[in-house]
Formats: structure tokens, C-alpha cells, sequence
């Protein structure tokens, strides 16, 4: 099974049958703000992107996981491993509900992520891309040990590029990856 568990939170695999749920993170304004550079987008976008997720986790064992909090069951948002930017392997990939940012949510969902992609799907570095204005993104990266590695212009828009090794993340201490 393709579902990851913390101390907090379960990461299971999104499906077609989460698009409600999907859709609605990713029209949230708080969320598409960056992820979606505000663009307003369609529910098929969102089943698309569902459709493909579930094809991933098929062929790849990897894709986009809902975030559900172990104590109350609340949809928090989704996490995963995505393709961008023309990149050959997926990037790191987070969106939370507002009201669940700042509480190490995010943090604790990617730490597990970082720790499947390297320790059972053997990637040799893992990628992650903020937008230019998205502190709160930028420093997450930098709490889970990325380093900074070049700016981009894509689209018009600035993006920041944030590279792990597999040797840095199996060089962090415990603490350090929770």
C-alpha cells in the first residue's frame, strides 16, 4: 500500500473520487495564489491532474497524497511528488487549507515524503520551486534541509529552485528529519 503514516498526520494517495475535496483546495485563494499564479482553474484541470496522480502511483509509486490529520480526520490539504518545468524527476509538492498553516503540518507531510522518495523510491536528489514572493514556501525548504539552487524565469514569473541529495537527507540526523 501507497499510504504513508507520521506521528500526525496519514498521507494517502488522492483518487478521482477526492475531486471535491481537490478542487476546492486548488481554487482556494490562499492556495492557487502561488500555486496556480492565481489563475481561477477549471474542475476538469483537477481531474486531469487526479487522473495522472493515479496513473503515477500505478506505474511510478509515486504522485500526490491528501494530508488527513490522524486526531480528527479533517482534509488538510496534499502533498506530494509532481512533474514541473520540464524537470525529468518530480519536485516536491505542498498545499495546506489556510487554517492549517502554521502548525508544522506541511513540514511533517513533506518530511515523510522526502524519507519515501529516497528510502524506498531510491532518488538520488529531490527538487522543490517556489515562486518569488512565497516566503512561507522558501523556508519550509530550507527547514527540511534543501539548499538554494538557482532562480528561473518562467512564464513571466520568478521561481526559486531548491535541490536535496539523497546523501545530505540520509546525513541529517533524526531530529532534524521530522
Amino acid at each position: 500500500m501507497l499510504d504513508l503514516d507520521t506521528a500526525r498526520l496519514r498521507l494517502v494517495p488522492l483518487s478521482p473520487a477526492d475531486l471535491a475535496e481537490f478542487h476546492a483546495i486548488n481554487t482556494d485563494a490562499f492556495v492557487r495564489r502561488y500555486l496556480w499564479d492565481d489563475e481561477l482553474i477549471g474542475q476538469s484541470v483537477s481531474a486531469d491532474i487526479l487522473d495522472q496522480s493515479q496513473r503515477c502511483f500505478l506505474d511510478a509509486r509515486w504522485g500526490l497524497w491528501k494530508i488527513i490529520a490522524r486526531e480528527c480526520g479533517a482534509y488538510l490539504g496534499y502533498a506530494g511528488l509532481w512533474c514541473f518545468y520540464g524537470e525529468t524527476q518530480p519536485q516536491l509538492l505542498c498545499a495546506l487549507h489556510q487554517h492549517f498553516t502554521g502548525q508544522g503540518y506541511a513540514r511533517e507531510a513533506c518530511a515523510e515524503i522526502i524519507a519515501y522518495a529516497f528510502g524506498r523510491l531510491g532518488f538520488r536528489y529531490l527538487l522543490a520551486a517556489t515562486d518569488e514572493g512565497n516566503r512561507d514556501s522558501a523556508h519550509l525548504c530550507k527547514r527540511l534541509g534543501f539548499g538554494f539552487v538557482e532562480e528561473r524565469v518562467i512564464d513571466g514569473s520568478v521561481t526559486h529552485f531548491y535541490r536535496m541529495e539523497n546523501c545530505d537527507w540520509v546525513s541529517l540526523d533524526c531530529s532534524q528529519r521530522s
